[in-house]
Order: structure tokens, then C-alpha cells, then sequence
């Protein structure tokens, strides 16, 4: 019976890193693709490569994930499937509605919903993981906004007495550049956090004796996670590339730039940040360089709107899900 969970928990585990694919292509390839400088399947291609290639790059983020949430030695495989359960319930509902939500959200709220139900109290979770993960988590996107503004106000006063034609035409081309790290930092960031989720199982499970990521695990979450994104969330990203601003191939650039050098910065110190906010924040930064009426405030009013409840919505599903197959168990 532990081996049939524990290969269902993996199996869920994959299920999600797909729909954080899914939802988080748009992360990549919104601009590259709104701005017309590649196609949707060069785009997708581009961002799959990448992401695999970013996974393998680090493992900080994992370990901080399988350790810093909750003790594995206090939670079970239960536990973790429920927190994955509720998180890709809520990534594919939201993928489908067209809203782009933190992955990072999701399944940091279900675990600590899930864990909650298990221990029975809150203050059993790593608080002081649990401080340094949410310091991550919120000021990541406001760094995005300001580096976003500071990049693209950069790149106005270096080339003010070029013509809009030929700067486009320049940063057309390295945009693609943009582009290919903007996925690898989201495949180095984002793809690690199911590899703590799987880690952290196999340590409650006693299959690992610590949070130590086993390379076969690196490898199923950078194909699961570039899987995902080749099937690219469309929805998403016309939000993101379309609705809430009209995109330049210098704007793309400019904010794909801005949130990868938050992003990397994050993961080199292991920390868990929302890829989704933060190149939507940056993308708002760059926006706000043209004037504050350029973004169009309504959707991001939307998009924040679905931020603010995930995280909340993921631990009430996770705790709900926790019981119910403690039913079956």
C-alpha cells in the first residue's frame, strides 16, 4: 500500500508541474509572441527547451520548499496529495478562465492547508521557513514594477535619437534572446517547487533519509514541466500579451530582461518566487514608462484579484481534499 501511494503522489506531482506549464507558458512567450517576433510554436518550442534546460540548472529552491513548509517527519504521503490536488484543481481552473496564478501560491497554500489538517494546528508548520518563503513571495513582484520602469527608462534615454522602426527592429532580435532566459529562469524557479513537493514525500515516505533531490526527480519535473508549456495556455496569454498592454519588441524586451534578473537573483538564494507576478509586475513597470493610462488597469485589477485568493483557496481545497481521502485511505 505505501508503494501504490507514494507512486499516485508522484503521479499527482506531475499532473500539477504540467498545469504550472500550461498556465506559466504565458510567462515566457506573452511578449515574444504578442510583439510578433516568433511565431506561437517557434515561441513554444522555444520556451520547452528552456524550461527543461533551467530545471536541471539548480536545486536551492527545492530544498527550501521540502523543508522549509513543514517537517517531513511530521506529515505524511496523504498530505502531500492533497496539497497537490488543490493546487492543480486551482491551476487548471484558472488556466482555463484565462487568469494567470501563482504555481508557487497554489502549492505552498495547499501544503500548508493539508499540513494543517494533518497536525492540527498551524503552529506546527515552519513558521520562520514559512516568514523567508512569504518575504520572497511579496516583495518579488514589487522589485519587478521598479525594474521593469528602470530598465525601459534605461533603454529610452540610450537610444532617444533612434527612430521607434529601427529600435524594434533590434530589439526584435534580442528579444528572442529575453525570451529563451526568461524561461530557463522560470523552468530554474518554478520547476524546482515539485521537485521539493516529491522530495519532501519521498523523506516523510522514508525513501530518502533527507531533503537531498534525487536526479531521476529533477529530470520527470524538467519534462513535466516542458510539457506543459508546449502545450501553452493560449487564454493566458492573450491576457498577459494583449489585454492588459500593448507590447513593443523593446517593452518585451525590457520586461522579460527585468524579470529574469529578479528571478535568477531569487533562485540563487533559494528562494520560491511567483514567475507569474513578477513578469507581470515588470510588464506594468514598463508599461507605466509610456504613461500610467497605457496599462490598462481593469485586467491587472483582475489578475491581482486571482493572486490574492489563491494561495487562501488552495489551503481550504488542500484541508477539505486532506479529509475526504482520509475516507479512502
Amino acid at each position: 500500500m505505501p508503494e501504490t501511494i507514494i507512486f499516485i503522489v508522484i503521479a499527482i506531482a506531475l499532473i500539477f508541474e504540467i498545469s504550472n506549464g500550461w498556465n506559466d507558458s504565458a510567462n515566457a512567450i506573452a511578449t515574444v509572441v504578442s510583439t510578433r517576433v516568433l511565431t506561437p510554436l517557434q515561441a513554444v518550442l522555444l520556451a520547452s527547451t528552456m524550461n527543461i534546460a533551467g530545471a536541471f540548472f539548480s536545486t536551492a529552491v527545492a530544498k527550501t520548499i521540502g523543508k522549509e513548509i513543514v517537517n517531513p517527519n511530521d506529515i505524511t504521503l496523504v498530505v502531500v496529495a492533497a496539497a497537490l490536488l488543490a493546487g492543480f484543481v486551482w491551476n487548471g481552473a484558472m488556466t482555463l478562465v484565462g487568469m494567470p496564478v501563482s504555481a508557487s501560491h497554489a502549492l505552498i497554500g495547499g501544503l500548508m492547508g493539508a499540513a494543517v489538517a494533518h497536525l492540527g494546528s498551524y503552529e506546527r508548520l515552519n513558521l520562520e521557513g514559512l516568514v523567508k518563503i512569504f518575504t520572497a513571495l511579496l516583495t518579488s513582484p514589487i522589485v519587478g514594477i521598479i525594474f521593469g520602469y528602470l530598465f525601459m527608462k534605461l533603454i529610452m534615454r540610450l537610444f532617444c535619437n533612434k527612430s521607434p522602426g529601427m529600435i524594434n527592429k533590434h530589439f526584435g532580435r534580442l528579444q528572442i534572446v529575453s525570451a529563451g532566459f526568461m524561461a530557463f529562469s522560470h523552468g530554474n524557479n518554478d520547476a524546482q517547487k515539485v521537485m521539493g513537493v516529491i522530495t519532501l514525500a519521498l523523506v516523510s515516505g522514508g525513501y530518502l533519509t533527507s531533503i537531498e533531490v534525487p536526479f531521476w526527480v529533477v529530470l520527470i519535473c524538467a519534462l513535466a514541466m516542458g510539457l506543459g508549456t508546449a502545450a501553452g495556455g493560449w487564454r493566458v496569454i492573450r491576457t498577459l500579451g494583449h489585454q492588459m498592454l500593448k507590447l513593443q519588441p523593446v517593452h518585451g524586451f525590457a520586461a522579460e530582461t527585468a524579470a529574469t534578473t529578479v528571478i535568477l537573483g531569487a533562485s540563487a538564494f533559494g528562494l520560491p518566487v511567483s514567475t507569474t507576478h513578477v513578469i507581470t509586475t515588470s510588464i506594468m513597470g514598463v508599461g507605466a514608462t509610456k504613461r500610467i493610462s497605457a496599462v490598462r488597469w481593469g485586467i491587472a485589477g483582475k489578475i491581482l484579484m486571482a493572486w490574492v485568493f489563491t494561495l487562501p483557496m488552495c489551503a481550504i481545497v488542500a484541508w477539505l481534499s486532506y479529509r475526504l481521502l482520509m475516507l479512502v485511505v
